[in-house]
């Protein structure tokens, strides 16, 4: 059930990418150029997936206490903005200006065949990767070390 739910979501998902013209870097760029040449259109697609999605949480968190497939919904908790946050978002906002792709656009863009988007989502990939590795790297930097008795008699 989880996996057919999962596929009917995606097709849904891409149908409205390619509708919408985000799946399109050319159309993005421009919406990223409101001195040039602009197009507003991209604003209205946004503005009504968040119109849709917040009244969408609404009701369902009104009429359901857990989703039918998990165990509990998985929401995030913290509302830390912090360094990772800013950077990553920054990461992200640059990559989408530069190339007009983002993962929700590119992916679906896939299915088409054109080489550019096979090329960011390699990148992007390679990105996540290099960020899970350097995360790995820095907590393991900064683990506490246990003070056992040879560290305290110093023997």
């Amino acid at each position: 059930m989880k996996l057919l739910t999962a596929l009917i979501s995606g097709i849904v998902f891409g149908i409205g990418i390619a509708i919408s013209g985000m799946g399109n870097p050319a159309k993005v760029l421009n919406f990223f150029d409101p001195v040039g040449t602009w197009d507003a259109s991209l604003l209205l697609v946004m503005g009504g997936a968040l119109v849709t999605t917040f009244i969408g949480y609404r009701l369902l968190f009104r009429m359901r206490d857990k989703p039918v497939a998990e165990p509990s919904f998985a929401i995030p908790v913290s509302r830390q903005i912090d360094a990772r946050l800013v950077g990553g978002s920054a990461v992200f906002g640059i990559g989408w200006g530069i190339t007009g792709f983002c993962p929700g656009g590119a992916i679906p863009v896939l299915a088409i065949g054109y080489w550019e988007p096979l090329i960011f989502v390699i990148a992007m990939m390679a990105g996540i990767f290099l960020a899970m590795a350097g995360d790995r790297l820095w907590k393991g930097r900064n683990k506490p070390v246990p003070l056992t008795d040879s560290h305290a008699t110093g023997r």
